[in-house]
């Protein structure tokens, strides 16, 4: 057993559904079981820099479960290993060629750990965040790794939590798109989010029986998918349902990007491909074609009963690492088992893409579903 008093959670980059579930399990865990302390760094990388510490107790986190979210507040702008440098009001710094000067400013953050005492830091998040959270764990800080994003992105885990909510929000959208383009004879497109990946999409648009799918993965021809359309009316079905990847690339392979954040570690918005496709379609079929973004609804609401599950069982798993003292660890759900793998791992890897000869793209062809390719 390490020797371990006082440990930390932090949460990091886009907000998620049971991300309040793991800070419950984590908290209870810590204090019931161990008799632990339990600090929360608030807004992420940014309050771990700047000292943003606050203690957490049992009672502070007895009603969270159901809300999503994280009490802890996140942000997703803040890589202190290579950290914007600002004036005294705030504002970026550039040289004179007009780039962004960065500093690292790391080990600030490492005598701010040490100053409050803390003996590991559990770390939630998604690429991006366990990529700071590795070169923390190189500056000897004692991490462990939680896997969160609704992209369900992440290398050698089956599942990320908040992802369950997501696909669920998303096949509702497309449920409810599918009476109005009954009811007016449309092709009805819905953008889904999943950056690069493109699980949300194949999850969603199987589940919520999508026409066509597109995704990252599988670059699609618009005249395919217009010939699909066009094969389904003939054949009687007067609407389509065409789930699109916020990520999916046509055949010239280009993303559609909707601007351009140069202060952020994360600096691409995806967004606007749903209106491409739409507007494509509408030309090539003759029929009326209408976009849907879905957007940040997929990340807001009360979490799955799964995702609550998945939540619990990530957050006392990441305790009972600590207290063995397995640091540089992430916890991972493999199959029906939780276990743990190396973050150095994780990150090596950097992104889990959907197979284009997989089980679930061949399930969803041999329903009829157009990939565009």
């Amino acid at each position: 057993m390490a020797d371990i008093k006082r440990i930390a959670i932090m949460t990091g980059g886009g907000d998620c559904p049971g991300l309040n579930a793991v800070i419950r399990a984590v908290v209870n865990t810590a204090i019931r079981k161990y008799g632990l302390e339990v600090m929360g760094i608030r807004h992420g990388y940014h309050g771990l820099y700047h000292g943003d510490f606050i203690p957490l107790t049992t009672d502070d986190v007895s009603e969270i479960s159901t809300i999503g979210g994280t009490i802890l507040y996140s942000s997703n702008k803040d890589n202190l290993f290579k950290y914007p440098r600002k004036d005294a009001e705030g504002k970026i710094l550039k040289d004179e060629n007009g780039n962004i000067v960065y500093d690292d400013v790391s080990d600030v953050a490492v005598e701010n750990l040490k100053a409050a005492g803390i003996d590991a830091l559990l770390i939630c998040g998604g690429d991006g965040t366990l990529t700071s959270g590795r070169d923390f764990s190189r500056k000897g800080v004692n991490v462990i790794g939680i896997p969160k994003t609704i992209d369900n992105d992440l290398a050698l885990t089956d599942y990320t939590f908040g992802f369950d909510t997501a696909i669920s929000v998303a096949t509702d959208g497309l449920d409810r798109v599918r009476t109005t383009g009954r009811s007016h004879h449309r092709i009805m497109v819905v953008e889904i989010m999943g950056r690069g990946a493109g699980w949300m999409a194949l999850h969603a648009g199987i589940a919520g029986a999508a026409d066509v799918i597109l995704i990252p993965e599988i670059p699609y021809d618009i005249n395919k998918v217009a010939e699909k359309i066009k094969a389904d009316k003939e054949a009687g079905k007067d609407f389509s349902i065409v789930a699109v990847s916020e990520g999916a690339k046509d055949i010239s392979g280009e993303r559609v990007i909707l601007k351009i954040r140069e202060d952020s570690p994360d600096p691409i918005r995806l967004g606007g491909v749903g209106a491409i496709v739409a507007d494509k379609l509408e030309a090539l079929v003759g029929s009326e074609a209408r976009a849907t973004t879905l957007g940040h609804i997929q990340r807001g609401g009360t979490p799955t009963a799964h995702d609550r599950v998945l939540s619990a069982r990530y957050g006392y798993a990441a305790v009972e690492l600590a207290m063995k003292g397995k640091f540089g660890r992430m916890v991972a759900l493999q199959g029906d088992d939780i276990t743990d793998v190396s973050i150095e791992d994780v990150i090596s890897v950097h992104t889990e893409n959907v197979d284009p000869q997989g089980e679930l793209v061949s399930v969803a062809k041999a329903m009829g579903v157009s990939f565009g390719d």
